[in-house]
């Protein structure tokens, strides 16, 4: 199989997690590993450097940060984050923690947007597959 294929495959199957996932904290924590193999992935790495604008990344990239926010924040969770995270990080830490102890309510941002993430894991996953597709022809 195909380096590209594999990688294909692998971005299908994180998206099947994420839109099979429960609402709930495991919700987040299958975002956090889409986002995770996206940014593991060196396949994507030209098409997330290349920031011209009007580009897909571009377009993509403020979504695309929100799903960055909770991938970091399940980070800081584990503890795996810097000592002074900065007030943003923070604020991810309390939510995603409120989440995890079911404790949830419509003040928490992350808990409001928990289905506008699931439809944009969704078109961030139609966007890389249609570049892997165009990158491929080449």
């Amino acid at each position: 199989m195909a380096p590209a294929e594999k990688v294909k495959l692998g971005l299908e199957r994180k998206l099947k997690e994420v839109s099979d996932a429960p609402a709930g904290f495991g919700f987040f924590v299958s975002l956090h590993d889409f986002v995770e193999y996206i940014e593991s992935a060196p396949s994507f790495a030209p098409f997330f450097s290349g920031k011209k604008k009007g580009s897909q990344a571009s377009k993509l990239s403020l979504r695309y940060s929100v799903m960055k926010q909770v991938y970091q924040g399940i980070e800081d969770i584990g503890g795996h984050g810097a000592k002074d995270l900065g007030h943003d990080r923070y604020v991810a830490i309390h939510e995603l923690t409120s989440i995890k102890n079911k404790d949830v309510s419509e003040n928490n941002s992350f808990w409001k947007r928990r289905e506008l993430l699931r439809k944009v894991a969704g078109e961030t996953y139609e966007t890389l597959q249609s570049y892997l597709s165009k990158r491929k022809r080449k």
